[in-house]
């Protein structure tokens, strides 16, 4: 399990990327406070918690939030690449997506039991503030997130 203060780990090893490529996605999140989720398309709860990593990306963006999905199989099923594809557009996905069917992203930041749904949440120096998983790992972050978000804004003014 990634400790508290660890730096954020470089997006490298991806299958590929749906979204965005590891460069984009490193330049869009360096500076600012930084969601990277893990999900999967055969996890229910994932499927259940997107709209509200969708609904967070777009209320906090202009506050400094920026998000990386990472699709994560869970099941030899789950490495379908079009089934994939289509998962992120019927969920909106619409920031950078790496797809980790090798589990290079995965060993980077140390998810080792697989959770999905996974989140890490690291501040504007690439920190980690907060980490997450399951069903109540939103609930979990919110407080979290809105403290960093509190503290970005401050520094940026």
């Amino acid at each position: 399990m990634m400790r508290i203060g660890t730096e954020m780990p470089r997006l490298e090893g991806a299958t590929e990327w749906i979204r965005g490529s590891q460069e984009e996605a490193e330049n869009e999140t360096k500076g600012h406070a930084t969601l990277i989720h893990f999900w999967s398309i055969s996890c229910g709860i994932c499927k259940e918690n997107l709209p509200r990593v969708i609904e967070w990306r777009e209320q906090y963006k202009e506050r400094g939030l920026r998000t990386v999905a990472i699709h994560m199989p869970r099941y030899p099923a789950d490495t379908d690449i079009e089934a994939v594809r289509q998962a992120v557009a019927d969920y909106d996905i619409t920031e950078s997506c790496a797809v980790d069917n090798l589990h290079h992203l995965r060993d980077a930041f140390k998810n080792e039991q697989g959770y999905v749904p996974a989140y890490y949440l690291f501040d504007r120096e690439g920190k980690l503030r907060s980490f997450a998983a399951g069903e109540r790992g939103l609930d979990m972050l919110n407080a979290a997130l809105n403290r960093l978000l509190a503290v970005s804004k401050e520094a940026a003014i």
